[in-house]
């Protein structure tokens, strides 16, 4: 059973089919729960008795850290999927995933310099977190132009899931790094022994906003992977057609070859 699910899902069509029939759902759904979390954001969540409205920032800062660490956690498992099983989908859903994690960690980024400056005094600091979060969005900068450079899907896909790999283990020293060392940047709050640190009136919402972003962020990834799987399959058309025209042009007359050769609208 687990083996036709596999090769079900291994199929670009299958995927093309039930992805074009959930794709409208998830971004209605995800519309819907965002527009909901920033209402809550901004006229329900109360003040922090500390750091008043700019705590606010928090509900999208905290989504986006999420969101960037979980879109390479995902990659890593496509890393792993393209060079260990194979799976023909593998390589496809980690290239759409890299411009859509390296998204959210740079709103992670610029929303918590934002958050900063009037907690800290400043907009940036060499702390622990925030460094490596930054190296995590160079990684996802340095993943995308390794895609570009290579042209071939194939050599691109494994030397890319190779630098993933190698990249995947940035994510447990972003996650332990206020643990580890002494940082500005505050511990676990959702997430930790002995139960959350935010009050009701604020995790709520929070974590409303986690499940909206997301949604929203599987929505875009898997429209991302419809255009990847669109865009390789008129790669090889184009490649099929120009092998057509080479094959017919080898097998007519030399003056044929001969015209064929010249630039267009230039005569023998």
């Amino acid at each position: 059973m687990w083996t036709a699910l596999w090769n079900r899902l291994a199929h670009p069509g299958h995927f093309l089919r039930w992805s074009g029939a959930a794709l409208p759902w998830l971004a209605a759904a995800s519309g819907l729960l965002v527009a909901v979390g920033l209402y809550l954001t901004f006229f329900v969540v109360p003040p922090d008795y500390q750091q008043g409205d700019t705590v606010r920032i928090m509900y999208v800062h905290v989504p986006a850290a999420i969101l960037g660490m979980g879109f390479y956690g995902a990659m890593t498992l496509s890393a792993i999927g393209t060079l260990v099983w194979r799976h023909p989908l593998a390589d496809v859903s980690q290239r759409a995933a890299a411009p859509i994690g390296a998204a959210f960690t740079l709103i992670c980024l610029v929303t918590g310099s934002l958050w900063g400056k009037p907690m800290w005094g400043t907009y940036w600091v060499w702390d622990a977190r925030l460094t490596s979060m930054l190296v995590l969005f160079l990684i996802y900068c340095g993943i995308i132009a390794l895609w570009r450079t290579i042209e071939d899907p194939s050599r691109a896909a494994r030397a890319v899931s190779i630098l993933t790999l190698v990249g995947a283990v940035n994510l447990p020293i972003i996650k332990f790094s206020v643990n580890w060392w002494s940082t500005l940047h505050q511990p676990a709050s959702i997430l930790r022994m002995g139960g959350s640190a935010i009050d009701s009136s604020m995790l709520y919402p929070l974590l409303e906003m986690v499940l909206a972003m997301t949604l929203l962020g599987i929505t875009l990834h898997l429209q991302a992977m419809r255009t990847e799987i669109t865009r390789r399959r008129v790669r090889t058309l184009l490649i099929r057609q120009a092998e057509r025209l080479d094959a017919g042009v080898q097998g007519a007359s030399p003056v044929t070859r001969a015209a064929a050769s010249l630039p267009v609208g230039q005569a023998i």
